[in-house]
């Protein structure tokens, strides 16, 4: 029996685990859901009843990055793995001020008490603050790594609030990333399109 990976298309922390689930090579039985009308299958395996949600024999992830790391320890054969503790460091950044200002920028009728300008400037300033870096195209050199993966699913979604304000305003470099990244057939590859989910459905393998 396959682990059960409960996944929403959109989100980005599902997009970074199926990421690292594609990448991996790793199958599972991908159940599409809808936020509207979770499955009560799903809302008795998610501890937290969020997307996405990882189902195995042994255990249950619920947090995203949990499962990238899950499937790359089964087998990492792009060595995403391998990057220096700064990008663990960087996840940390992407995972709490980058999408808390991510949020209150692109939810800000949500939050009266915030100014959508200032948080857009923060999450801007943190981009720029990539660009040194991104000199050989990737986060740590010429081949992305964990770090690559697991934050650039947020630069898209902050990006795509006003995508043509963000390219004119991000860097050179930080643009370059993520345009490689929107353009790249792993991207596309894991954003298909899948019907939700219902019980009694055939399974859906991916990847």
């Amino acid at each position: 029996m396959l682990p059960i990976l409960y996944s929403f298309r959109r989100c980005p922390y599902a997009i970074r685990a199926r990421l690292a689930i594609a990448s991996s090579g790793v199958q599972v039985e991908l159940r599409e859901i809808l936020l509207r009308d979770k499955p009560q299958a799903f809302l008795d395996a998610s501890p937290s009843a969020t997307v996405p949600c990882l189902v195995t024999p042994d255990e249950v992830l619920d947090e995203s990055f949990d499962i990238m790391r899950w499937a790359l320890a089964q087998n990492d054969p792009e060595v995403l793995l391998d990057m220096p503790d700064a990008g663990l460091d960087l996840i940390e950044v992407f995972d709490g001020p980058f999408k808390r200002a991510l949020d209150l920028t692109k939810y800000a009728v949500r939050h009266p008490d915030s100014d959508p300008e200032v948080t857009r400037a923060e999450a801007m300033d943190i981009l720029a603050g990539l660009d040194p870096q991104l000199g050989d195209g990737w986060l740590h050199g010429n081949q992305p790594t964990l770090a690559d993966f697991a934050t650039l699913p947020f630069v898209r979604q902050f990006a795509m609030i006003d995508k043509p304000r963000f390219d004119a305003e991000a860097t050179r470099r930080v643009s370059a990333w993520l345009e490689a990244f929107l353009a790249s057939d792993r991207l596309a590859r894991v954003m298909q399109k899948y019907p939700p989910w219902q019980t009694g459905d055939a399974p859906t393998c991916f990847p």
